[in-house]
């Protein structure tokens, strides 16, 4: 069995009389109408939010670095040369 949180929600007349009346044409309680609504909103904002979404020219252009032969700069040219000098045990 899984633990169980409470969470406590105000709302006034009107928006509790349009939850009561959309929780009874599903034939269920206010409670869990609420519940999955909130459930269901929450899941496609993190859906949404945990997606990267690119132009086309930005896909092509990120794909191309992708699949390019990688060559490094100066600078990480220099640290890979020091890295290498480096004694491990």
């Amino acid at each position: 069995m899984s633990a169980v949180a409470r969470f406590d929600l105000k709302m006034d007349v009107e928006e509790k009389d349009v939850v009561s009346r959309a929780a009874a044409l599903v034939g269920t309680t206010m409670a869990a109408f609420v519940r999955t609504a909130a459930k269901e909103k929450a899941r496609e904002l993190l859906d949404r939010e945990s997606r990267i979404t690119m132009s086309a020219q930005d896909f092509q252009a990120f794909t191309m670095a992708l699949n390019g032969t990688f060559t490094p700069n100066v600078a990480l040219q220099n640290a890979l040369n020091d890295a290498r000098k480096v004694k491990r045990a």
